[in-house]
């Protein structure tokens, strides 16, 4: 050996590729099977094309975005209040991409087609892959509308500039924009989801305006347009739309008091404000803020539903990738019995909350035609909104697993994965609140009792163990004395019936049955990978895989 040979110490072997650019929709068979299930096939081409630019450059911006954080500038150079966020180039493209193919307003625009809301809910779902920072001012503009409606006057105004593809990040009044994005502001420091603490107070003006004096402790996102807030007049709390620039061109009375230092959701912005008598025009009935404002809140939790089962599917694509190309013991990792089971246990994880999210899409489509599917949205909003968000931090910790070291470092994109993946279980209110709200429901309004067992008993006698499930959940409520105190479990067992049922409906025994074997019949432990042996592992591997083999 020569000393040229003996001194080489850089031999590079046995790693994985990078991904690289894919088309993240087509070679998602769960995501295209559920969009066409649910009655979105019609933007086939549409997804179909985002889903290249998802897979390709919108998942590099997503690297730099989050590498850049946003900065708060308070003051120009000479001293002026500005109030302002700096963003990095990046993040305005991963806006704009976002934007042009309609992450806040694809259901909008083509309301008038049945499955709207599935499909928008399948562009929002790709982009999150790639970039969940972004999906926060994206979120809030899409959910919106429906409380401006409340106001039409304010609908009529905002609705355009809401509905349109451009991104436009001039500060300008509204009326000189071609777009414009929508945020939201109702939590405070001394009540957090108990929005009825708070001490905001509007004062009506002469012209029918308002003044509002207070603070939000969580105001997102801040380099919006306008923002949804809470604020309290004599008849009670009410919603108000308040924006950024006035109409001649001066700043509202909005001070930003910081930026959050967050886990993660790093290119996004959050921030805490004060109002010094801002001004703000009101958005529904006065004393009726909560319930207008929750029409927009009903939206957003679908949107976390869809973000966490979007974090679980890249994260499994990352999981996957490189167990088919890394080897360990003679075998590529793919092929080892027992990452076998990790991941063939991620894929049947990560498919279930996709279908459970594009069925819950589909009842909010249909809501205002169908009173059975708006009483179905009203409680499995909730009850996914509680379990997919939960199901996420687990789920991305086992994918870094999947690549050992590698998947702690930041040069792969689990890390960031991993820090936005509680994200969506605290925002628009936390576990509790959401099993709160599904007792709520059942309480006071009988319909979604009735709309979630139709669900579960439309699919009654295709399998055991969801039939035992479905009278398990049956006499669940009948102790009502500790009923709130036992709500966690009970969801959580809502939320996996009606994931068998969806995935029953899908046809797919390999899929469904080693669902309810696994999730219902106690063929499961408590972590991932724990399947039965004779589970269909390679299949499940292959249909989740970019390739559709091992």
């Amino acid at each position: 050996m020569s000393a040229a040979e003996r001194f080489v110490t850089h031999s590079v072997e046995n790693q994985a590729t990078p991904v690289g650019d894919y088309n993240a929709y087509t070679t998602d068979t769960a995501l295209r099977e559920a969009i066409t299930r649910e009655g979105g096939a019609w933007a086939d081409s549409h997804l179909s094309e985002f889903g290249g630019v998802a897979g390709g450059e919108l998942m590099r911006l997503g690297y730099t975005a989050n590498e850049n954080k946003p900065k708060f500038k308070p003051f120009d150079r000479y001293g002026n209040r500005i109030d302002e966020i700096e963003f990095h180039p990046s993040y305005h493209r991963v806006m704009q991409l976002g934007m042009q193919y309609g992450v806040h307003a694809y259901a909008w625009r083509n309301i008038e087609k049945t499955g709207a809301h599935v499909a928008r809910a399948a562009v929002s779902y790709l982009h999150s892959q790639a970039e969940a920072g972004t999906g926060c001012p994206l979120t809030m503009t899409h959910s919106a509308m429906p409380a401006l409606m409340h106001q039409p006057e304010v609908a009529k105004f905002w609705g355009p500039l809401i509905h349109s593809y451009e991104y436009d990040q001039r500060v300008l009044p509204a009326a000189q924009k071609t777009g414009c994005t929508i945020g939201m502001g109702m939590t405070e420091k001394q009540g957090g989801s108990d929005v009825r603490a708070n001490t905001t107070r509007a004062y009506l003006q002469p012209d029918g305006s308002y003044e509002i004096v207070g603070h939000k402790w969580f105001f997102s996102a801040p380099m919006c347009d306008a923002w949804l807030v809470l604020a309290y007049v004599d008849r009670g709390i009410t919603c108000f739309m308040m924006p950024k620039i006035l109409a001649d061109g001066t700043r509202n009375a909005i001070r930003i008091q910081r930026l959050k230092d967050k886990l993660g959701d790093w290119s996004n912005a959050s921030s805490e404000v004060e109002f010094h008598g801002a001004w703000a025009v009101r958005v529904g009935e006065e004393g009726r803020g909560v319930a207008t404002i929750l029409e927009m809140v009903s939206l957003t939790r679908l949107d976390c539903m869809i973000g966490s089962s979007a974090l679980m599917r890249q994260a499994s694509v990352q999981a996957l990738h490189h167990a088919a190309s890394r080897k360990a013991f003679g075998k590529r990792l793919i092929e080892q019995p027992l990452m076998q089971n990790v991941l063939a246990d991620l894929a049947l994880e990560s498919e279930s909350h996709t279908a459970l999210t594009m069925r819950v899409a589909r009842a909010v489509d249909a809501s205002p035609r169908n009173e059975g599917e708006a009483a179905f949205a009203r409680i499995a909003t909730a009850i996914g909104k509680y379990w997919v968000c939960k199901r996420t931090p687990a789920f991305v910790n086992e994918a870094q697993e999947c690549l050992g070291g590698a998947g702690y470092v930041e040069e792969t994109n689990l890390p960031r994965l991993y820090r936005q993946a509680p994200l969506n279980s605290i925002w628009e209110g936390s576990g509790n609140i959401q099993c709160l709200d599904v007792l709520r429901a059942l309480n006071k309004e009988p319909e979604t009792r009735e709309a979630f067992f139709g669900e579960l008993l439309s699919v009654r006698g295709e399998n055991a163990d969801l039939d035992r499930e479905i009278q398990w959940l049956s006499q669940a409520f009948e102790d009502r004395a500790t009923v709130e105190t036992r709500s966690r479990l009970i969801v959580e067992r809502m939320a996996l019936a009606l994931q068998a049922t969806t995935l029953i409906r899908a046809g797919n025994s390999a899929v469904s049955d080693t669902f309810c074997s696994s999730r219902l019949g106690g063929g499961h432990g408590l972590v991932l990978g724990t399947l039965a042996a004779d589970a269909p592992m390679v299949e499940l591997i292959k249909r989740a895989s970019l390739t559709g083999t091992l």
